[in-house]
């Protein structure tokens, strides 16, 4: 998965919010992780998928373009693009200016 930030701390000088594209190539995910010190919104912009959640990742939810997402603080999850064609892609917005990131291993999807 490929981020590209536009607001945050180092970029803008933004103290309260980050906000990002995340692309996800055809076939592929991200890690299986949860953000310590922030909620994130999510707006899939384009492409489709799912999102695996809970706290070992066993619910599954598609998504597609023009669906919103709502993550919580520490909250298990894993985008996952299940086109072999086109990125999936996300804008991801947190109220931090700097994430934290808790990759997790053993669970969510190894195969992509």
């Amino acid at each position: 998965m490929n981020r590209l930030a536009g607001v945050s701390e180092l970029l803008t000088g933004s103290t309260g919010i980050h906000m990002a594209i995340a692309t996800v190539p055809p076939g592929r995910c991200s890690t299986a992780h949860y953000h310590v010190n922030c909620e994130s919104a999510i707006y899939v912009l384009s492409g489709h998928g799912v999102f695996l959640s809970g706290s070992d990742l066993e619910k599954d939810e598609q998504i597609s373009a023009g669906d919103f997402i709502f993550v919580p603080p520490d909250a298990n999850h894993q985008p996952v693009n299940t086109s072999q064609t086109e990125n999936l892609v996300l804008i991801v917005a947190r109220n931090a200016p700097v994430e934290v990131v808790v990759d997790l291993e053993g669970i969510g999807r190894q195969d992509c």
